[in-house]
């Protein structure tokens, strides 16, 4: 896949214990960002944070049950990434988890695969 120039960023904002059939709702959106073919996803997992509940959320070493929170980013074009913003709005309303959906305009400089 070619991508270059104008580009989006979405970020999808979750839980680490938001779930959608079982299993977490961070993993069934980059596997469903990967059957629809998107241009590059990379997960990150938070220290800290807090969402519209306003409950902080840390890692600390002696827990052992964490909830922190996880941002996926995903990037391509405009159009590939409005229609998979459709998908994840779904898997949200199936999911009943509650998160954030950031879009941005992002300039590709350069997307190759590696050798």
């Amino acid at each position: 896949m070619k991508l270059s120039g104008e580009g989006k960023l979405l970020r999808v904002f979750v839980g680490e214990s938001d779930r959608l059939d079982g299993k977490p709702l961070f993993e069934k959106i980059l596997l469903m960002a990967k059957e629809e073919g998107m241009a590059g996803v990379t997960v990150l997992r938070g220290i800290g944070g807090y969402g519209a509940r306003s409950r902080i959320h840390t890692a600390k070493v002696l827990r052992l049950s964490e909830d922190l929170p996880i941002v996926l980013e995903i990037v391509d074009t405009e159009d590939r990434i409005n229609k998979f913003m459709t998908i994840v709005d779904v898997m949200f309303e199936r999911s009943g988890c509650g998160g954030l959906i950031t879009l941005e305009r992002a300039e590709v400089i350069r997307y190759t695969q590696g050798s």
